[in-house]
């Protein structure tokens, strides 16, 4: 499959900004997958080459955010590990499993999460007592959603970031720090999977690469000098935008 300069331009622009936008809020895909589907990717090699760039994304916004000291690496080890496991098992057993009881949770739950936000005041404030310890998060909040990112994907960033609010009691650049770090092993657990079946479009994916990079690094910058009052009504509103996405898909007679 061939590209002309035009798309290639236009792919990497698109790139570009998901990256920003997924390294402050998360919800990335909603650019880079419609816009690899629409120059004619299948949709098992669009997934995956979105998987390929955006591990780039993701890995740009988690260097920024440890080279800041927003996170160390040493105190998450337990919870990296536990998420790449799960990324694993769910990119594998998404072949013999059926999504649709996913499809249909996830919207409620993104709902849930933007309502959260809206109207929790205190919500990001950070301070409070852990609700978990470090080992117990690490098994089932890291694993969990690692795995439901190998299974599935849309909203793993914002419900990586409700869980280090809600359960780890952590701040708004805190926890999208932390969530960066997690979605860039979820990341790579998945990819890992994709290129041993053959299915990333190299070219694109590396081109594209290159855009989510330098704008997931921009984003990482503003979501640190911003904080928490633009964090916080972004993860809003792309969460909101998620779930409309996936009820659209869903029931589109709903939007009729």
């Amino acid at each position: 499959m061939e590209f002309s300069y035009e798309v290639i331009a236009i792919l990497f622009a698109v790139a570009a900004l998901a990256g920003f936008i997924d390294a402050i809020a998360g919800g990335g895909g909603l650019l880079t997958v419609p816009a690899l589907l629409s120059v004619g990717l299948p949709p098992a090699q669009a997934l995956a080459t979105n998987k390929l760039q955006s591990s780039f994304g993701s890995f740009s916004a988690s260097l920024y955010f440890v080279r800041n000291g927003l996170v160390n690496l040493k105190t998450m080890r337990l919870a990296i590990a536990c998420t790449f496991v799960g990324s694993a098992i769910g990119a594998e057993l998404v072949q013999f499993i059926d999504a649709g009881v996913l499809t249909s949770i996830i919207p409620l739950l993104l709902l849930g999460i933007s309502m959260y936000f809206l109207f929790a005041p205190q919500a990001g404030v950070g301070g409070g007592e852990a609700k978990l310890s470090e080992t117990a998060f690490a098994f089932s909040v890291g694993f969990g959603i690692g795995f439901y990112d190998g299974f599935f994907g849309p909203g793993t960033g914002s419900l990586f970031t409700i869980c280090f609010v809600a359960i780890a009691q952590l701040n708004m650049i805190e926890a999208t720090a932390r969530t960066k770090v997690l979605n860039f092993t979820s990341n790579i657990a998945a990819l890992l999977f994709f290129i041993m079946a053959g299915l990333p479009v190299w070219e694109i994916g590396l081109i594209m690469a290159v855009g989510g990079f330098i704008g997931a690094r921009f984003g990482a910058k503003v979501a640190i000098t911003k904080g928490r009052k633009l964090i916080r009504p972004m993860v809003v509103i792309i969460s909101m935008i998620m779930a409309i996405k996936l009820l659209w898909e869903q029931n589109p007679q709903w939007f009729q």
